[in-house]
């Protein structure tokens, strides 16, 4: 939020926020989830086969840079359009060149589809699940869990990957399940919810995340804690996973020999400034009043929950 309203830095006095990176406490609030929401999600034909196509070859390979750069050599992005040829030579200049095609955010496994070369693989693997109408299914899940057991079908979707294009296509208005419906902890969540509770017993960590998620307004007041929320959205379920994973991370630092049975111990990613506008833009259906300044915005809250005096920015 300090960052929102421009206040220069530094935005907090402690050391390890300063030096390592981190993700925001709200998923969709992260630069590379606002670039999928705004200009992959809700930027083109919005017929179901074309957002479900775009939201999976976007988060397949996870990098701003690569769309931007096969959107440059191919044309438009389309499912309509496409040609396996045609991408594959793009992805292979690409790399070729020296630049990266997979963000490091998540590992991506190699699906078995015959090729040494990754992103050929991964090709496969879309065109197989446009042509055999995967789209279709997941439009007609009753429910948000459906939509991850359909993807967790494929392979190299592990657990947490379905988990996490499940939430992606659920901003997209082909699919609109509660975020607080189902939840999948992945390998970093479970780590920070095995360092935050030494005794679960038979509790699973996704019962961990919901327990918490529901405790969390209560807990914030008793420890006189001001969160802000996302002008009016609450903290969702894989919000609270993302921020287990994030309490790992902190921990490495903070608490070195803390492992938690965890395996990793360092910090690897650093947190560099990025002076480049971030700005927010929400699925218009959660009807989110995003303000356009944010300069007043950390002083009055109770403004903002009211009505408020300042300029808004209404999506929906």
């Amino acid at each position: 939020m300090r960052r929102l309203a421009r206040m220069k830095p530094p935005l907090t006095d402690d050391p390890i926020l300063s030096t390592y990176r981190f993700t925001n406490p709200y998923r969709a609030s992260d630069r590379v989830s606002q670039y999928l929401i705004r200009h992959v999600l809700y930027r083109g034909d919005q017929a179901p086969d074309e957002v479900f196509f775009r939201a999976l070859l976007f988060r397949l390979f996870n990098r701003i840079e690569t769309w931007e750069r096969l959107a440059s050599q191919v044309g438009p992005l389309t499912w309509r359009n496409f040609d396996y040829r045609s991408y594959e030579r793009a992805l292979d200049s690409i790399a070729a060149s020296g630049e990266r095609i997979y963000s490091g955010a998540y590992i991506m496994p190699s699906p078995p589809f015959g090729s040494r070369i990754k992103h050929r693989n991964h090709l496969h693997l879309l065109e197989r699940m446009m042509v055999g109408g995967v789209s279709d299914r997941v439009r007609s899940a009753k429910s948000f869990s459906d939509v991850f057991e359909i993807l967790r079908s494929f392979p190299s979707f592990g657990n947490f990957l379905a988990f996490q294009f499940s939430v992606d296509l659920n901003y997209s208005n082909i699919l609109d399940f509660s975020e607080n419906e189902f939840v999948v902890a992945g390998p970093g969540a479970k780590a920070g919810i095995r360092k935050c509770f030494s005794r679960l017993r038979n509790v699973t960590p996704e019962q961990a995340i919901e327990t918490v998620a529901l405790m969390a307004g209560d807990e914030f007041e008793r420890l006189g804690l001001r969160f802000h929320t996302l002008w009016g959205r609450q903290l969702q379920l894989v919000d609270h996973q993302n921020l287990f994973c994030e309490v790992d991370k902190y921990s490495r630092a903070a608490l070195p020999t803390f492992t938690g049975g965890s395996s990793r111990t360092r910090l690897k990613r650093k947190f560099y400034p990025n002076s480049a506008p971030l700005p927010q833009w929400y699925p218009p259906k959660w009807k989110l009043q995003v303000p356009i300044s944010f300069t007043n915005y950390l002083a009055d809250t109770q403004d903002r929950a009211s009505g408020g005096q300042q300029e808004r920015d209404h999506h929906g």
